[in-house]
């Protein structure tokens, strides 16, 4: 059966996945309706994806069958209050914020209500996203794969246990961050030394991908792929080299150790300022300045 999807908040990840959604054929533009308090955001969004769209999320609610929070951590108790009278009775909430526990959305409620929690990330726009999902005893199995379904079409999914969510946070949806910063000092690199920009991106960029792709088709260890690069005396391990003079691995493990507790302690501060969890994953690499070699 066809369901309706809700958005409440169309900022960038909900984007994303509207553009996954319909750009994969998984709905239509008919079958999505998304709410924003930003009018510009709306218009935007009816014009780029010609979705329904709404200023009130009483009505996004009261529309769709599974309903996906988009806001940040510290709005999520106002959007429930306002909307929980208006939700269908056996709709799904799908949340995607970092850091909330699905006890804690129960709770906003005040009543039972099926919740599946998820953490996708931005490549969902090209069709590449990975995204972990765990939910409450409510959610049946078939449900569970209609929500699955929802984000197989724009990428890879895991389920996981609730517990490991917060680490997830780090390593999946944040570190796309960390990899465009990889991405923009090996370019910057390739500059250094006289190849044109654009054209660094793009050798950049495509060296990553294949050697992601590597990782997971051949199944190999991805420290057996480095060796297998890493000829005896040859360029890739003085590259190699110069990273590990620097401490590479012990800056990016601590990263998402960082990423990690940040995720954990974002339900705290459900009430007071929260800053994106990708935004601030990102400050911390350059802070740190991670990906850099001096």
């Amino acid at each position: 059966m066809k369901k309706n999807i809700g958005f409440i908040g169309c900022g960038n990840m909900a984007r994303a996945m509207i553009t996954g959604l319909i750009s994969s054929g998984m709905t239509t533009a008919d079958g999505v309706m998304a709410s924003n308090r930003s009018k510009s955001k709306l218009d935007a969004a009816k014009k780029d994806f010609n979705i329904r769209t709404a200023q009130d999320n009483k009505e996004v609610a009261r529309y769709a069958d599974i309903l996906v929070l988009a806001v940040k951590p510290n709005k999520y108790k106002a959007v429930v209050e306002d909307i929980k009278d208006s939700v269908k009775k056996n709709a799904i909430i799908v949340t995607i914020a970092a850091g909330i526990k699905i006890e804690t959305v129960e709770k906003f409620f005040q009543k039972k209500v099926k919740i599946v929690r998820s953490m996708p990330n931005t490549p969902a726009i090209v069709g590449e996203a990975m995204t972990a999902l765990c939910c409450n005893d409510l959610v049946t199995g078939e449900e569970m794969e209609a929500v699955m379904a929802v984000f197989s079409s724009f990428g890879q999914v895991e389920i996981i246990d609730e517990e490991l969510m917060d680490v997830v946070t780090a390593v999946a949806a944040s570190s796309p961050a960390l990899v465009y910063m990889f991405i923009e000092a090996l370019t910057d690199g390739a500059v250094l030394k006289g190849l044109p920009r654009e054209q660094s991106y793009r050798l950049v960029s495509q060296a990553v991908l294949g050697a992601a792709k590597m990782v997971l088709e051949t199944g190999k260890h991805p420290g057996q792929l480095k060796d297998s690069v890493c000829s005896a005396g040859g360029t890739a391990i003085e590259a190699i080299y110069a990273l590990e003079k620097k401490g590479f691995r012990g800056h990016v493990i601590e990263s998402i150790e960082c990423c990690t507790d940040k995720a954990a302690k974002l339900e705290k501060g459900l009430n007071g300022p929260s800053a994106s969890i990708r935004n601030d994953i990102g400050g911390l690499a350059r802070k740190q300045r991670i990906f850099a070699v001096r």
